[in-house]
């Protein structure tokens, strides 16, 4: 599975982004997708996941409510929807492929990794 992550950019807090990550490989309607994201200097977070059929999802607290990943099976592609966006929110994000039909919120748990897109939300 090869990654591919776009939609980033340059937003003010408050601000919308739509990312996207379209995937190559046969296998993408059966992986968990999930999103991180990794702000200098800090570890890589856990965002948001989706099971491989769309049904399940899971968040991290921080954005809760504001954040909604979904995912198109038909293109091969995830979503995350960002909504009021705020500077902590500043990160290269990052779209994985999990080879299981489990959620995870652990980076290591997760097989493919897409090169990141940058974040940067402004005050």
């Amino acid at each position: 599975v090869q990654l591919q992550a776009s939609g980033g950019g340059l937003v003010q807090t408050g601000d919308s982004l739509r990312l996207s990550c379209a995937a190559s490989g046969r296998t993408f309607s059966r992986n968990v997708m999930g999103w991180f994201r990794q702000a200098p200097g800090n570890e890589r977070e856990f965002v948001a996941a989706i099971s491989s059929g769309g049904g399940v999802t899971r968040y991290a607290e921080s954005v809760k409510g504001r954040f909604t990943i979904s995912r198109d099976n038909a293109k091969n592609t995830v979503y995350l929807q960002m909504n009021s966006l705020k500077p902590e929110d500043t990160a290269v994000y990052y779209c994985a492929a999990r080879d299981s039909n489990v959620i995870s919120t652990t980076d290591y748990n997760y097989d493919y990794w897409g090169q990141g897109t940058q974040v940067t939300v402004s005050s």
